[in-house]
């Protein structure tokens, strides 16, 4: 990696707060021209919105833009198409916004892969995995098929071998070909399509993925205004991608003059855009909720100054975060709750790890109604113990 002279010294505290300023979680006035209006441009200031669970990719983006509702957010994704559900960071179901799938398919589709956690038996070639890549892509054009169709639609295009029965799956197992339907996803040949009923069903986005070296230089660029200072290990974790790799890419684009170096408290040697150097000068102040996997948790490092003390031991899955909803006071994880809906009634309970003073709890009176409101219900707070487990 190279080595250059680091003029900026960057606390925990500066970064954090910049961080929630930039995503619209900090309840301060953002710049001009930087609020968020939509459920859009939610997405995009925290760099995709984990959809693995929908309610919880609704939360985080109306969290993010006030008066945004769930209903805005799936008018956005089915209707309008302006966002894009499909597989992003980690290989795991997000939302994107549809104008920057041309980056995210360039750059996903640049991370080198390896042999994958299947079998010698159940792996494919390289020329059957791009035969199937290329049947997903026909099948798909001009078609919204649900995953049982699309299979037969492959195997007829591809050959019986795509159709053997040698994944393990939840209740039995999976055809070969199915092995690479997130890196169809990342090649820009498959997203997701409305439901059909109670299945979902697929189809082809019609996106020209842009070259490699420019999107993975954009979307290094993109992740370190939502998430610097940050080092090459850190955007490895965020995307699920060798580390090696990531430390070359950090190494080209600081030649270039694309990032440049700081030093950070808790890291050392981290990298900021470019010119990307002022932070606020106050500490984070306020208290908010968020969902499961929400991409401010994810992303933010060091995990351990995101998540002190008992923090890291409640609220995190083995050092894994995104399993629980967390309360977050003055910026850090200081709790983690659960919301269960029965109709138009959501039972909230939310345990924090130290008492809530008067403010506080007031505060958090007021993050329970922004969260009725997003999710178009009726609220009920319950301060205490969530006895649920993690993903619950």
């Amino acid at each position: 990696m190279t080595t250059r002279a680091r003029t900026t010294t960057v606390s925990w505290t500066r970064a954090n707060a910049r961080r929630l300023d930039r995503q619209s979680l900090s309840g301060s006035t953002p710049p001009a021209g930087a609020a968020v209006h939509d459920a859009t441009g939610a997405v995009a200031t925290m760099l995709g919105a984990h959809a693995q669970v929908l309610s919880a990719a609704e939360l985080s983006a109306g969290l993010r833009a006030p008066g945004v509702t769930r209903t805005d957010v799936r008018t956005a994704l089915w209707t309008d198409r302006t966002l894009v559900k499909t597989f992003g960071p980690r290989g795991t179901v997000h939302l994107l916004p549809a104008d920057e799938l041309p980056m995210w398919t360039g750059a996903l589709s640049a991370v080198p892969t390896g042999t994958g956690p299947f079998s010698k038996d159940a792996r494919m070639t390289p020329d059957q995995v791009e035969a199937v890549l290329a049947a997903v892509t026909d099948a798909l054009t001009g078609a919204e098929l649900t995953v049982d169709e699309l299979s037969d639609e492959v195997i007829a295009r591809t050959g019986p071998w795509a159709g053997d029965l040698v994944m393990p799956a939840f209740q039995g197992m999976w055809p070969r070909w199915r092995q690479v339907l997130h890196l169809a996803g990342h090649r820009g040949a498959l997203c997701y399509a409305p439901n059909r009923g109670r299945k979902a069903t697929y189809t082809n986005p019609g996106t020209t993925p842009m070259p490699g070296p420019e999107a993975t230089a954009a979307l290094v660029r993109r992740y370190l205004r939502a998430y610097g200072p940050a080092t090459p290990v850190h955007f490895a974790q965020w995307l699920a991608a060798p580390r090696g790799w990531a430390g070359q890419l950090f190494d080209g684009l600081a030649r270039a003059g694309a990032i440049e170096e700081v030093d950070f408290e808790g890291c050392g040697a981290a990298w900021v855009e470019a010119g990307d150097t002022l932070f606020p000068s106050a500490a984070p102040r306020g208290v908010r909720l968020l969902p499961y996997f929400d991409a401010f948790s994810i992303a933010s490092r060091p995990r351990e100054l995101l998540f002190p003390g008992a923090a890291y031991t409640r609220a995190l899955a083995g050092g894994q975060a995104g399993n629980f909803p967390v309360l977050l006071v003055d910026g850090t994880v200081a709790g983690v709750w659960h919301q269960r809906r029965s109709g138009k009634r959501i039972a909230v309970t939310v345990e924090p790890l130290s008492p809530l003073d008067a403010g506080r709890t007031r505060a958090l009176e007021e993050q329970v109604e922004v969260l009725g409101e997003v999710l178009e219900g009726t609220p009920e707070l319950t301060i205490g113990k969530v006895t649920v487990g993690g993903h619950a």
